[in-house]
This record gives C-alpha cells, structure tokens and sequence, in this order.
C-alpha cells in the first residue's frame, strides 16, 4: 500500500519570498534551473543564498522517466547563446561551485556534449576560482560525446543511475549497465576527474538492493554518492511507495563510505546538487 501523507521530517514549505532575487535574475538571464522544473523542496534555502542548478539545453527531455517531472514535448532547437549567459550568472553569483546539469537529447547527434564542453570553459573565462560539477545523461553511451565533456576538464563529472536495476522500467530510455559504463569510461580516461553518482529511496527498493547498487558504483570508480527521497512531483508520476526513517540514511552513508565513497551526502532532502560544494 502506497503511503500518501509526508512524515514530519518531509514538511519543508517552500517560501517565494526568499527566491525572488534568484528568480530576478535567472528571469533577466533567460535561464532554466533544475529547481524549479524537478519542483525541488530545498528552492527556498538554495535560492536564498544564490545557489542554483543551472539547466542547460532546454527545458524538454526526449525520454518519458515516470519520476520526473521535466517538460516531456519536442525540444527546441539548441541556444549556443546560452553558455556566456550561465556564466554570467556564475560570476554575479560569485558561486565557488555549480552544478550544471540537462534534460537527455537524444535527438541531437551528440546528446549535447559540445555545449556541455563549451559551457565549462565559458565558466573558466568568466570565473577562473569556481568549481564546476557537470551532471550528464548518458549520451546513449557514445564514448566519443563522453571524450568532449572529459575534454573541458570539468572538477566532476557525475552521472545518477537514480534506482536499483530492478525498477528500472521506470527510466524509460535508460539501461542501468550503460549509465555504470558512463561512470566507468569518465574514471579511466580521466581518473583524476571525481566522477559522482546519485540514488532516490522510496521507489520499492530493498536496502540489500540499494548497497548492492553502491558495489556496483564503487566497481566503476565512483568517488561521490548521494541518497534522497523520492517524492512524487503530482499524482500522475510514479508514487511514492515508501517514506524512509532518517535513520536508515545515516546507516546507509556509514555503509556507503565503508565501501571506499570518498563523499556521501544521505538524507530525506538530500538531492544529487544539494550542498554539492561539500564533496570537495
């Protein structure tokens, strides 16, 4: 039986009036964040002290994931423009680390490599001290698409594999060996690049099942991990079968850093970009 009232420890209320100066900003820019299109919960506290995930390449994805809530529509055509405005805001923003991530393209030849690449040295240029986390889809696993983003020399380079292979149907598109070959192919063109990894609990999983998805992570060299809570973004999207006790994240980060993570960030609120800095 699926659980639809949140437990006291998933009650964060968003507060518009702490986003408005973000929102400005982001408004003048022409930008997406991945904020406001997952409807993440912590926008309030990320927006107030001018933390954002920039979303690049649009705000439409070509793949029809049942837990997440981007536009699923044809996607527009892509906006090399878009690279000076996001670090344009990187700079206003004085951000020591962003995280840049994207919808998947897999209309485009490359799924988006290039501007990923152009995007990190366009950041270099107008702010040499930040650090840049890029979150990738998977490029269909093109090692030639993965070798422009590894090119740019990004500080991370991370890649959600989101659930345990089991569930998997509800990552249409997506194959959960490919997204560990993305991890592994980053870490051995480029090991001094950390490569990171994220996991959502809640979704009908087993905790072996979730431990046996950090083996695997591990196997492939994956020095970060982060683990969350599902939350349904409307009654349309796949429900959330399991509210998980706080404790079992904090088991689960001992756990995981006993497997070799070199940074694990584990919680109810706890998003693949949130508090991204403190992995480094």
């Amino acid at each position: 039986m699926n659980i639809q009232r949140k437990p006291e420890w998933l009650r964060k209320r968003a507060n518009p009036g702490e986003q408005n100066g973000m929102r400005h900003l982001l408004g003048e820019l022409r930008l997406n964040t991945v904020c406001q299109q997952a409807l993440c919960p912590n926008i309030s506290e990320c927006f107030a002290c001018g933390q954002a995930t920039f979303l690049i390449l649009g705000r439409t994805c070509t793949r029809l994931c049942s837990f997440c809530n981007v536009e699923k529509t044809a996607p527009l055509p892509v906006d090399y423009d878009e690279p000076a405005r996001v670090a344009e805001a990187v700079a206003r923003l004085k951000l020591s680390h962003v995280v840049i991530t994207s919808p998947t393209r897999d209309d485009l030849p490359d799924g988006g490599a290039e501007l990923y690449a152009t995007m990190v040295a366009a950041i270099r240029r107008a702010s040499p001290a930040t650090r840049v986390e890029l979150l990738i889809p998977d490029f269909l696993g093109s090692r030639s698409s993965l070798e422009k983003v590894i090119a740019a020399q990004p500080d991370i380079i991370a890649h959600n594999v989101e659930t345990v292979p089991r569930l998997y149907q509800i990552r249409s598109g997506a194959d959960y060996r490919r997204s560990l070959d993305v991890l592994q192919i980053c870490f051995e063109l480029a090991p001094e690049i950390r490569t990171k990894s994220g996991i959502m609990l809640g979704m009908g999983e087993t905790a072996a099942e979730v431990l046996a998805a950090c083996e695997d992570l591990r196997n492939v060299g994956c020095s970060y991990l982060s683990i969350g809570q599902y939350l349904a973004p409307s009654r349309n999207h796949y429900p959330v079968q399991e509210y998980i006790q706080p404790e079992l994240f904090e088991s689960l980060r001992l756990k995981a850093l006993q497997l070799g993570f070199s940074h694990v960030e584990s919680g109810p609120y706890v998003r693949s970009s949130y508090h991204a800095g403190k992995y480094v």
